[in-house]
């Protein structure tokens, strides 16, 4: 029978660490970048190709998949798996950050956090306990404590304040997955370090998450504004501070050269938006740095996005032709930047995995940001 949950370390590299994810259904090579299917969906993309492109894992969103089409209507048509047609693992987050970032009239309170929906205005209320249970419902195979996100600019009282909720809310969240049945599913349960960008208030959450277990953890607050220099500040001793034997995941992150670096630190699972986003407002991201294929200098140009991308867009079609699609607003253009996007960052993840195994990563960091980071776009 396939384990519930188990990470092995084959390599490391310094701080960064290659692995594996073994879960019932299937593993998950780490570094690992999950693409993000907000609403059962990965954007622009079928999940087949999201696969062939090589993600091992995808991310759902608690929040808006429990305002629509509500979990409980997932859970009678099978699960978030068979309903969106993808049956390799799914992580879900809690939903906290889009309730406090996204939802108007926002009270929170010890319980949780009342709120009004975004969609229509109804009124709900989502908890440590009723999180959990919509991840159950759903059928998520790594589940998300829920917690309370604060911008880094805030007060350290109240980042400490928050920082102290989030962990009585993760030792909550610890005793109704166990009180669930997502043990007799399969699932793991991952907890959420916080603290801004103070290394005494990520200390003490660490601390208290080791007390409580965790299959996995995860640092959260950050890539919220922040900027890179002050994230890899935080970077340098939040992964040490977390139980060296579990996956540590980077929420919401994000550039290329950010990920490069949080592997450099010792993260394993990265998220983001980004590649897809991107891809539907027409910026290719390449080994030489992103570009706008929007930009008339594109219009005739007849090579590939990216000359060394292995992608199947790369393969077929022009930067000519893509400048047109999406200059024309043809929905063809979001499909096919999307996935070209979805390639350059799975292979960027394998190319970061093949560098850790053969004890070379820096010299990869160093040449793939030589390339990327460059003030002009890719010619």
């Amino acid at each position: 029978m396939p384990p519930r949950f188990d990470f092995t370390i084959h390599a490391t590299d310094g701080k960064a660490r290659l692995g594996t994810i073994a879960m019932r259904r299937g593993e998950i090579r780490t570094p690992a970048f999950m693409p993000v299917g907000t609403a059962a969906t990965v954007k622009a993309v079928k999940p087949a190709d999201v696969r062939a492109a090589g993600a091992d894992i995808l991310l759902g969103n608690t929040y808006h998949l429990m305002l629509r089409p509500g979990a409980e209507r997932v859970h009678r048509l099978g699960g978030l798996h068979r309903f969106m047609g993808w049956d390799r693992p799914i992580l879900t987050d809690s939903g906290g950050y889009q309730v406090m970032s996204l939802s108007d009239l926002t009270t929170r309170d010890e319980q949780g956090v009342s709120f009004k929906s975004h969609l229509d205005g109804s009124r709900h209320m989502l908890s440590p306990e009723r999180s959990m249970e919509i991840q159950r419902l759903l059928g998520s195979d790594i589940v998300m404590a829920f917690d309370e996100l604060v911008p880094t600019t805030s007060t350290r009282d109240v980042q400490a304040r928050a920082m102290e909720r989030s962990m009585r809310w993760a030792r909550r969240s610890r005793d109704a997955f166990d009180a669930g049945v997502e043990h007799a599913s399969g699932a793991a349960l991952f907890g959420i370090q916080q603290g801004a960008l103070d290394a005494q208030l990520r200390g003490a959450s660490a601390e208290a998450l080791r007390e409580i277990g965790f299959d996995g953890y995860a640092v959260g607050g950050l890539a919220v504004g922040e900027g890179q220099e002050a994230m890899f500040g935080v970077l340098d001793y939040a992964p040490g501070q977390l139980p060296e034997d579990r996956p540590r995941y980077l929420m919401g992150v994000g550039k290329p050269d950010d990920i490069v670096g949080a592997v450099e630190r010792g993260i394993d699972m990265f998220d983001c938006v980004l590649p897809t986003r991107s891809g539907r407002t027409g910026q290719a991201f390449t080994r030489a740095g992103p570009i706008n294929i929007r930009n008339a200098r594109f219009a005739e140009e007849q090579g590939p996005l990216d000359p060394e991308c292995p992608c199947p867009v790369c393969a077929q079609w022009s930067r000519a032709y893509l400048h047109h699609l999406v200059r024309a607003g043809e929905i063809l253009g979001a499909m096919l930047m999307t996935e070209h996007n979805l390639w350059f960052y799975q292979t960027l993840m394998a190319d970061l995995r093949a560098a850790i195994g053969e004890g070379r990563l820096k010299d990869f960091a160093d040449g793939f940001r030589a390339r990327y980071c460059r003030t002009s776009e890719s010619g």
